[in-house]
C-alpha cells in the first residue's frame, strides 16, 4: 500500500492537533528540543520578524497567525484556502529588505467559492475540482502593519495550476510544492547584519533600486508533458495529454518546476530560459521564462545556501529514489523518465512496477513506460535550449519520505555544526519523523559525510520508511511530518511540525567548547 507525503499530510494531519505519539528528541547530548508554541492547526512555514517573534501559516485553515514570546498574538491574515490532499496555505517569505518595504509573500491554494474542501483527493472526492479551478495555486504580495498587526494584500505574483483530473481517475489536488524562498542578495550572507531592536537593517550594499528574486516551486500536479520530460504527452504526438490540452507548457501547465521571478512578479532577464522564451513568443515562451528549473515531481524542502547564494532542494519520488539536488540554473531533474541516479533507472522501474507499488499516479502514463536503460531514459528527455540533467547529490533507494530542509547560519549549536544541511523525513511510524545532517564539502557543492557504505551517494535501504545506511546521518527523532527548517535570528534550530501544530527549536544546552 502507497503511503506518500500527500497522505501523511492529507489524512494524518486530519487528526486532532497535539495527536503526535513520539516526543522529539536529538542524538548530541549536548543540544536539546524545546516547544516553541503548539495548540495550532497544521503549521507549515514560518517566517521571522525578530528574536522570540515570527508569522506562521497553517495549512489548512488559511490563516497566519503572529507568535510572540511563545504564545499566538494575533491573527494577521485569514485566507478562503481550498486545503484538500496537499493544498492550502503552503508558503511564507519575507523580502530581504522587510525592515523598509514590509513586504510578506504568500502560496496559497484559492477556494473558487470561499469555503474550505478538507477531504484528500486520493480517496476519490468528485468536488474537489468544485472548489478549486485549474489555476487555484497563487503566489500574492502583502505588505505588513505593524501597527495594526495585519497583511494587506498588495499585488498578486503569479497564478498555478492546482488539479489533474484525466477522465477514467480520481482528481488529484497533490503536488502542489509551495515552498518559497528569496535568493541571496549578498553572496555572503556573513557581511549582513540585522538590528532587530532598531528595526533597521546595515547591509554593504544599498538594494532600493534592484529586484530582489523569488524562487517558487510547484510540483507536477499530476501533469505529464513537456516539462516532465514527456514532449508529446502521455498519449503520443497530436494527442492532447490531459483535459485542458498541451503539451504546450501554456499557463495551465506550468508545473513540476522551479520559477525564477522578480519581487514585484516580472520574469529577471537572466533566468537560463529566457532567451530561448523570447525566441518562440506568446504565452508559451513568457512562460518558460520564468523557469529556472524543470523535470521535478514534488518539494516540501527548498533552500538558498547563505554562503554561496545556491539553491538546494528536497524531492519526493513515488516509491523509489527521493532525492536530494543542488539546483543549477536550467537544471532538469528527469522525471518523470527516472528518479535517483541515472545509471540505476533499472532499479527504479523495478520497484515502480512491483505489485506493491504499480502506478505513478497517473493511469495514462503506467510505470511500465520507464525505460529500460540509463541511455534510453537520457534520450526520451525534453533538452531546452540551455537546460542540463542534474544528477542528484543523494538519494535513498526506497521512500521516506523527505520534507522539508534547511541549513544552519550560525554556530548556536556549536562550530560542528555551522552550515551544514538539514534534511526532514516524514516517516509515519510513532517514533518517525526524522532529521538528517549533511555536512558539505569545503567549496559547498556537494555533500559530505563518513559512512563508507554512502560513497555511492544512495542509501540502500531495504523497505520504503526504513532507515538502513542512513544511521550515520540521523540527526534527530519524533519530529513527525516537518515542512520547515530555518535558523532563528538569535540562534537555534526551528522544526515546524505540521502533524504535531507545534514549532520546536534545537538549541544548545551547553557553551561551546570547542
Amino acid at each position: 500500500m502507497k503511503t506518500s507525503l500527500a497522505l501523511l499530510l492529507g489524512l494524518t494531519v486530519a487528526a486532532s492537533v497535539g495527536a503526535q505519539t513520539a516526543t522529539p528528541t536529538v542524538t548530541d547530548p549536548d543540544l536539546a528540543v524545546r516547544t516553541v508554541v503548539s495548540g495550532l492547526t497544521q503549521p507549515i512555514a514560518l517566517a521571522f520578524l525578530g528574536p522570540n517573534d515570527f508569522l506562521v501559516t497553517e495549512k489548512s485553515t488559511g490563516r497566519v497567525k503572529r507568535v510572540v514570546n511563545g504564545r499566538v498574538r494575533t491573527i494577521v491574515l485569514d485566507l478562503p484556502v481550498n486545503s484538500a490532499s496537499e493544498r492550502g496555505l503552503l508558503g511564507i517569505a519575507l523580502h530581504p529588505d522587510f525592515r523598509r518595504n514590509r513586504w510578506a509573500y504568500l502560496f496559497w491554494t484559492q477556494s473558487s467559492t470561499g469555503a474550505d474542501s478538507t477531504v484528500p483527493a486520493e480517496v476519490g472526492n468528485a468536488s474537489v475540482a468544485s472548489t478549486a479551478s485549474p489555476l487555484g495555486n497563487r503566489v500574492d504580495r502583502f505588505v505588513w502593519n505593524p501597527q495594526t498587526q495585519r497583511l494587506r494584500f498588495d499585488r498578486n505574483i503569479v497564478v498555478l495550476r492546482a488539479f489533474q483530473a484525466d477522465a477514467g481517475q480520481p482528481e488529484r489536488g497533490n503536488h502542489n510544492g509551495g515552498v518559497i524562498r528569496f535568493a541571496q542578495s549578498d553572496r555572503d550572507a556573513r557581511d549582513r547584519d540585522f538590528d532587530f531592536a532598531n528595526g533597521k537593517s546595515h547591509d554593504r550594499n544599498d538594494r532600493r533600486d534592484q529586484h530582489e528574486q523569488l524562487f517558487i516551486i510547484i510540483g507536477d500536479t499530476g501533469r505529464r508533458g513537456v516539462l516532465q520530460n514527456l514532449m508529446d504527452g502521455p498519449i503520443g504526438p497530436g494527442i492532447d495529454d490531459d483535459q485542458f490540452g498541451g503539451p504546450e507548457p501554456d499557463r495551465a501547465h506550468l508545473t513540476g518546476v522551479v520559477l525564477r521571478l522578480n519581487d514585484d512578479g516580472s520574469t529577471p532577464n537572466d533566468n537560463p530560459f529566457h532567451e530561448f522564451g523570447a525566441s518562440l513568443g506568446g504565452q508559451v515562451g513568457a512562460n518558460l521564462q520564468k523557469v529556472f528549473a524543470y523535470g521535478i515531481r514534488n518539494s516540501f524542502g527548498l533552500a538558498v545556501d547563505p554562503w554561496t547564494g545556491e539553491l538546494w532542494e528536497s524531492e519526493n519520488s513515488d516509491d523509489a529514489f527521493e532525492e536530494i539536488n543542488r539546483i543549477e540554473p536550467g537544471h532538469n531533474g528527469g522525471w518523470i523518465q527516472t528518479m535517483g541516479p541515472l545509471a540505476r533507472v533499472a532499479e527504479f522501474k523495478a520497484i515502480e512496477t512491483a505489485p506493491d507499488f504499480l502506478g505513478l499516479q497517473q493511469m495514462r502514463w503506467p510505470p511500465d513506460n520507464i525505460a529500460d536503460s540509463p541511455v534510453e531514459a537520457r534520450s526520451r528527455m525534453t533538452d531546452l535550449p540551455g537546460s542540463h540533467y542534474g544528477e542528484p547529490q543523494f538519494s535513498w533507494k526506497y521512500a521516506l519520505p523527505t520534507a522539508a530542509i534547511g541549513f544552519l547560519e550560525n554556530r548556536s549549536l556549536g562550530r560542528k555544526y555551522l552550515g551544514d544541511l538539514f534534511v526532514g523525513a516524514a516517516t509515519p511510524a510513532t517514533s518517525g519523523g526524522h532529521i538528517f545532517r549533511f555536512d558539505l564539502t569545503r567549496n559547498r557543492q556537494r555533500l559530505a559525510w563518513s559512512d563508507p557504505a554512502l560513497a555511492d551517494q544512495v542509501a540502500d535501504n531495504d523497505a520504503k520508511h526504513s532507515l538502513l545506511e542512513s544511521e550515520s546521518l540521523l540527526f534527530g527523532t519524533g519530529f513527525g511530518v516537518s515542512t520547515d527548517i530555518q535558523t532563528g535570528p538569535s540562534g537555534g534550530l526551528f522544526v515546524v511540525s505540521v502533524s504535531s501544530g507545534s514549532v520546536y527549536e534545537i538549541h544548545r544546552t551547553l557553551p561551546d567548547q570547542e
